[in-house]
């Protein structure tokens, strides 16, 4: 009889506590050591990011009137081409790191992503992106469906979040994720050190080793505990590893790093969620300095770093990284030199096996009536390419499962072939 983590705290057990996103019943973990896969590292920008900011149409003859504080001289931007609608592209002057992973072919850029109606709402948009619906926001997530797909038993750390709490696209149904903030701290809770704390952790391992079938509730917290104790020597090594290059001395590049290690450890995590904030840029965004342009330096320099790392450790081919945010913002500047809540945006995804480029055309930002790749009286950029063929193509190119299942729909007609 298999219980879930709600029925479990409903029938009012709460013998321990780990921190630890309980998965099912797992008796006899798959430890992955030692077997190479492909990986998917989610990073999410989160506040809504500026993709004109990020890849400027810096020729378009209304981009620095309707910008005038904030538009990037065309002098400044990396210039990566045009589209297939003749537009010329750059890339952020901040994105020098992006800018050779582009050249190189492994970054894709995909334009004008979003869905239609767009929310304009962080915490409706964050969840309808989780979700990949527009309808059930409350429901799993995309990823957590697809881990819920896995062969049982499930690996506990077949899934990793650098964050605090659940992000709602790793949300499962029989599958949990363990936050893993720093591996350095990922340990045995106790408030005891040294012997004491190790006899602890040995009794409580004894104790969980018994997993009787007539009783489910306790069946379900000793296989839970075992699940939790055995990730932990395993993230311990993820602590040890030491890169060949030096990553940003900040929350984004230490995540980016850990997870590195945990590639490079092979400790069987197959998804990781990667988090960055600050993108909610209302006021004093910046065109040469301020804020946005410390958020693109965060941005670029910490995925140059994992890109390097990836590469010298020969994983850049088994590794797909994907980048996206809630929604776009807005055309216009507003008055306090920031942008407000728009609709569509852009993706990237980069890796060794990523096919680089630019997919999907840039809106035209001509104030015309007429004018198809706007909305919103001209205020917004209106989305091309819905969110969902993204997934699509991730989860039937590269980790080999079935989008139209995980999805509830089929996406895979207007999948950019970026895999």
């Amino acid at each position: 009889m298999n219980f879930s983590r709600r029925q479990f705290v409903r029938g009012g057990v709460t013998a321990f506590t780990f921190g630890f996103a309980a998965p099912r019943v797992l008796c006899d973990i798959a430890l992955a050591q030692g077997v190479p896969s492909r990986n998917l590292v989610v990073v999410y920008l989160s506040g809504g990011n500026d993709s004109l900011s990020t890849v400027i149409p810096y020729r378009d003859p209304n981009y620095a009137s309707r910008r005038p504080t904030l538009a990037i001289p065309a002098g400044n931007v990396l210039q990566i081409g045009t589209d297939s609608s003749n537009i010329e592209l750059g890339l952020h002057p901040r994105l020098t790191g992006l800018k050779s992973i582009f050249d190189a072919g492994r970054l894709a850029i995909v334009q004008r992503t979003g869905y239609a109606n767009q929310s304009r709402s962080h915490f409706t948009g964050y969840d309808i992106w989780g979700t990949a619906s527009t309808t059930n926001t409350s429901g799993s997530g995309w990823l957590g469906r697809y881990l819920d797909t896995l062969q049982q038993p499930v690996d506990p750390l077949v899934a990793w979040n650098t964050v605090r709490e659940t992000p709602r696209p790793l949300m499962a149904r029989t599958v949990g994720v363990p936050a893993i903030t720093s591996p350095a701290t990922y340990a045995f809770s106790s408030p005891n050190t040294g012997a004491e704390a190790g006899f602890e952790r040995t009794a409580q391992t004894r104790i969980s080793s018994h997993v009787p079938v007539d009783r489910p509730h306790l069946a379900f917290v000793n296989s839970t505990t075992q699940a939790a104790l055995g990730t932990l020597d395993r993230v311990a090594t993820v602590a040890s590893y030491r890169p060949s290059l030096t990553y940003p001395n900040n929350g984004f590049g230490q995540a980016l790093q850990a997870v590195a290690g945990a590639m490079f450890r092979q400790i069987g995590t197959k998804v990781f969620w990667v988090q960055t904030g600050g993108f909610d840029t209302h006021a004093n965004q910046g065109a040469n300095a301020g804020a946005y342009v410390n958020l693109m330096a965060t941005l670029g320099d910490g995925l140059k770093a994992f890109y390097d790392d990836l590469n010298a450790q020969g994983l850049l081919n088994s590794t797909t990284v994907l980048v996206y945010t809630e929604f776009g913002r807005r055309i216009s500047e507003n008055g306090s030199a920031g942008t407000d809540h728009g609709a569509g945006g852009n993706m990237m995804l980069l890796g060794g096996l990523v096919r680089g480029g630019i997919y999907g055309t840039a809106p035209s930002l001509s104030m015309d009536p007429a004018n198809p790749t706007l909305e919103n009286n001209n205020g917004d950029v209106k989305w091309e390419t819905d969110f969902r063929s993204v997934y699509a193509k991730i989860l039937d190119s590269w980790l080999g499962s079935n989008s139209v299942a995980v999805l509830g729909a089929d996406y895979r007609a207007g999948a950019p072939n970026v895999l």
